[in-house]
């Protein structure tokens, strides 16, 4: 049975995975580095990791194709995409092989400059439309995959 892996420390759409899971009875695995309520349910897992590194490890060892990731963490997706797996981050953006370079060296550019000293802000605070685009997406990928890797 496919998965869908989240990275939950700070991922703010666990409610609308769970939901989604539910509907297409779908095992999903909350990867975490702080222990935190999740629903009792039989296909939701909580899984907790030392620290943030081992979180990120988890989730990559573990995905493969037609499982699907929930991380904003770009290196992280990226080790997912090499695995085969669909990734997604909390606005409903999908990473693919094609945009994951251009992502990874954004976030190296900006890091370099915070480094800097540079003022760069954070992420823009999420909207209903962000959330609503996040369960389309979601939705079209598990479609996709249970096209992809039937039972």
């Amino acid at each position: 049975m496919k998965t869908i892996y989240i990275d939950a420390d700070a991922c703010p759409v666990k409610d609308e995975v769970y939901r989604v899971a539910r509907r297409y009875a779908m095992v999903v695995k909350v990867v975490v580095k702080t222990p935190m309520l999740v629903p009792g349910e039989p296909l939701v897992e909580l899984v907790v990791r030392p620290d943030y590194g081992a979180v990120d490890d988890w989730i990559a060892e573990q995905s493969g194709p037609g499982d699907l990731v929930v991380t904003a963490d770009i290196p992280l997706a990226a080790r997912c995409l090499a695995k085969e797996a669909r990734v997604l981050d909390p606005k409903g953006e999908e990473f693919t092989e094609n945009a994951i370079g251009t992502a990874l060296a954004m976030r190296e550019l900006m890091d370099e400059l915070r480094q800097g000293g540079a003022f760069t802000g954070g992420p823009a605070a999420r909207t209903p439309k962000d959330r609503s685009r996040f369960l389309a997406k979601l939705d079209e990928l598990v479609n996709a995959v249970r096209r992809a890797y039937p039972a």
